[in-house]
């Protein structure tokens, strides 16, 4: 294959611009945000009379959600884009198997976005897109569809947290093997 066996990722650099670093990152922190906040969110008494301070982090946790799927589908066209140059040359079995992880990642993303948005649209609450306007309430509530959903959603993310920890694995191997891809993703001038 190639002469050098270290790595199938070192024959080229990594060009990645501050843009695709920048989203790879806030997307990170969005995730790690919505999966944290979701333990806690659950653990809260139900909404009363008496106490809705519930409403709050669940207002926070839809709009985290809903900022991440537009940046994902913001995202789509750059993906598309570069999937359609990238897949005009060669690539290695190594290339290939990333280039899969990181599309079930993003494909787990939206479906996990979609999920979510689906329960909250059937539970009865209303959304605020960051309290500047009110979403339309599309469906009546059903409790039926809400279970449906959010069991989608539940199962979803921890298909999702078991990629990321795969992909966290993969991010450590190419850091033991000091072969520049997570250099590229830090910004860091390329060592080699």
């Amino acid at each position: 294959m190639t002469e050098n066996s270290t790595s199938d990722f070192s024959r080229e650099p990594l060009a990645l611009s501050n843009a695709i670093r920048f989203c790879h990152w806030l997307t990170a922190l969005a995730v790690f945000y919505l999966l944290i906040s979701s333990w806690w969110m659950l653990s809260l008494p139900l909404p009363s009379e008496n106490s809705t301070f519930r409403v709050l982090p669940f207002q926070l946790h839809k709009n985290v959600g809903l900022t991440l799927f537009l940046l994902l589908l913001a995202m789509t066209s750059s993906f598309i884009l570069r999937w359609i140059k990238a897949n005009a040359r060669i690539e290695s079995k190594p290339q290939i198997t990333a280039k899969i992880g990181h599309g079930l990642i993003y494909l787990m993303l939206l479906f996990c976005c979609l999920s979510g948005y689906l329960s909250s649209s059937f539970s009865g609450w209303g959304t605020q897109f960051w309290w500047l306007f009110d979403l339309p309430i599309w469906a009546r509530e059903s409790d039926d569809l809400n279970a449906i959903f959010s069991d989608l959603h539940l199962w979803s993310c921890w298909l999702l947290i078991l990629l990321i920890a795969v992909h966290i694995g993969a991010a450590l191997q190419h850091s033991f093997r000091n072969d520049g891809v997570v250099d590229s993703m830090l910004g860091s001038p390329n060592k080699s």
